[in-house]
């Protein structure tokens, strides 16, 4: 049967910027694949003044076209937070979606909506059912926590690597045409945007760090024994 996977995040990139090559390597796989984005009303944000919509509609049609289904909440940049309703409100995306494996933002970071995003993820994707008082929705049997970059994330330790040099060219064009467009540039793949300059690099690096070109880095919220010899 076909799996699915859930990819929560605070914004409409930080999905497209922490795992776009594991995304895509499940879209090739056959899973179904799902991000969720907390905030959707970029009302407030200066880069997308006046195209806020617009910015959802785009973000949503980029994803589909690689394979991948967009969601949003309708929460605003630091008007959520870490309560009773928006972990409510995400527990319901869960319960829908019923992902076989899961995917939030780590704890410890700069940004505060990425913080929120965090605390929010955790109860929902682990206790869905005990928060929505229904103990047949299903919740994911894996749970990993990735990074947002060295400008964001803290004291980010990963145990698993994904080596995800097959879809590289894919992810750094997805992400590519999600920053021109709020950049209101053309995208120009040899002139990469400085979010696309700062993944490569990160990506290289966690590729040196298991022997591959190009590798995204994980904490796997639930360890199991390995047989390794």
């Amino acid at each position: 049967m076909t799996k699915t996977l859930l990819a929560i995040g605070a914004h409409y990139d930080d999905c497209v910027f922490g795992i776009p090559g594991i995304l895509l390597q499940a879209v090739q796989k056959d899973y179904r694949v799902v991000i969720l984005a907390l905030i959707g009303d970029y009302t407030n944000w200066p880069p997308v003044k006046g195209r806020a919509p617009e910015l959802l509609e785009v973000s949503k049609t980029l994803a589909h076209f690689y394979g991948v289904e967009m969601r949003f909440l309708n929460y605003a940049s630091a008007h959520y937070h870490a309560n009773e309703e928006t972990i409510l409100a995400t527990a319901r995306v869960v319960a829908e979606v019923q992902p076989d494996i899961g995917f939030m933002l780590w704890h410890h970071d700069r940004h505060p909506d990425h913080e929120a995003a965090s605390a929010i993820s955790k109860p929902a994707l682990r206790q869905a059912g005990v928060i929505l008082n229904d103990p047949g929705v299903k919740v994911p049997r894996q749970i990993y926590l990735y990074d947002n970059g060295p400008g964001h994330t803290i004291g980010f330790e990963p145990n698993t690597f994904v080596d995800v040099s097959g879809v590289w060219p894919s992810a750094m064009e997805w992400l590519g045409q999600l920053m021109a467009f709020v950049r209101q540039k053309p995208f120009d793949p040899a002139n990469p945007d400085g979010a696309l300059t700062t993944k490569t690099t990160l990506a290289s690096y966690r590729g040196a760090s298991c022997g591959a070109k190009y590798a995204e880095a994980l904490w796997a919220m639930h360890t199991r024994p390995m047989q390794i010899l």
